[in-house]
């Protein structure tokens, strides 16, 4: 039984098409993690069997729909950045020493950092072999979208330098990590589809700007939402002290009424009271409504850049979901 769609579809052809579409990836990337070896099957179909969105991929067959979804490469390439994904989880976990993953055992858990970090490996080879098959234009633009994952993870784990803007350093952080495999996603769609140039090029802008607001709207929910509206447990990086839009944006501040609040952030905040007086103050501090904004404008400039794709439903389901990106932060 075909699953929900990641993405809020209200044409009921068009959700029965990318529905059919998400049945065959499910069916392809299981033969693609294959290996001779059974104990690297089995790891490399951990994660992807715990389940997940599987956004990117449908957001590639979406844009397809800007063409001929049909097309030969579109399911290939959908595969690709699922696996780029995929592969990219893996050695995210080891990083972060996560334990969970999909609200299953982290690979790492599970076995251990080795065999995360080559499975990770195994994955990204899988994805390499397949983009190989679609053409040196796709291979460079995988090459380019690895290229900037490894480099937002570098930049996060360094962290600013004593001259950077710390705001700054976290948005290219952003842009890196998510949005440039999102972006990524679109543009293999329409492309493989046969869009226009203006097409792919309006929907690569539009995925690198609607993937970073996905992101950082989590960074708003992490402070303002409940525990029960969200399933996750409220300041969890604020905790661990992870950067966040709302944090950085309060970093900023030069009002003397807010000495408590950057005294609290630029301390450990491992202590319950600290943390929950921390969090208070952030819910009440105009750093929140300013992040709110801030991803507001880049939903609203994604929307902006789908004006050269012709009305109708593909245009309106991608409408909708910035929609929603921007409302899941108020």
């Amino acid at each position: 039984m075909t699953s929900p769609l990641a993405l809020p579809v209200l044409d009921a052809a068009l959700e029965a098409r990318l529905s059919a579409r998400m049945d065959e990836l499910e069916l392809a990337l299981h033969d693609h993690v294959a290996s001779e070896a059974p104990f690297v099957t089995e790891a490399a179909r951990h994660l992807m069997e715990a389940g997940g969105k599987r956004f990117r991929p449908l957001l590639c067959f979406l844009a397809a729909e800007t063409g001929d979804p049909s097309a030969h490469g579109v399911l290939t390439a959908a595969c690709v950045v699922e696996l780029t994904h995929l592969a990219s989880l893996y050695h995210d976990d080891v990083m972060d020493e996560a334990d969970l993953r999909r609200g299953a055992e982290s690979a790492n858990a599970r076995w251990d950092n080795h065999v995360a970090i080559l499975t990770g490996d195994f994955l990204f080879s899988k994805s390499s072999e397949l983009t190989a098959s679609l053409g040196a234009e796709a291979v460079r633009i995988q090459a380019r979208t690895f290229t900037r994952l490894v480099e937002g993870q570098i930049l996060e784990t360094l962290g600013p330098g004593p001259d950077d803007d710390a705001l700054e350093h976290y948005l290219r952080v952003v842009a890196g990590k998510t949005g440039s495999l999102i972006a990524t996603s679109a543009r293999y769609g329409a492309m493989f589809a046969g869009a226009s140039d203006e097409v792919v090029d309006a929907l690569t802008s539009y995925g690198e700007k609607v993937g970073v607001a996905f992101q950082l709207s989590d960074d708003i929910l992490d402070i303002a939402s409940d525990s029960e509206e969200s399933g996750k447990t409220p300041g969890t990086d604020l905790r661990e002290g992870v950067p966040t839009l709302p944090v950085l944006i309060a970093r900023k501040s030069e009002d003397p009424a807010d000495a408590r609040l950057l005294e609290l952030l630029a301390g450990d905040l491992g202590d319950d009271d600290l943390h929950a007086e921390a969090l208070g103050l952030l819910r009440k501090h105009p750093a929140l409504a300013a992040a709110r904004d801030y991803v507001a404008s880049e939903a609203a400039e994604a929307k902006r850049l789908l004006r050269a794709l012709p009305e109708g439903s593909v245009r309106t389901a991608l409408e909708t979901f910035a929609d929603v990106v921007a409302d899941r932060s108020t």
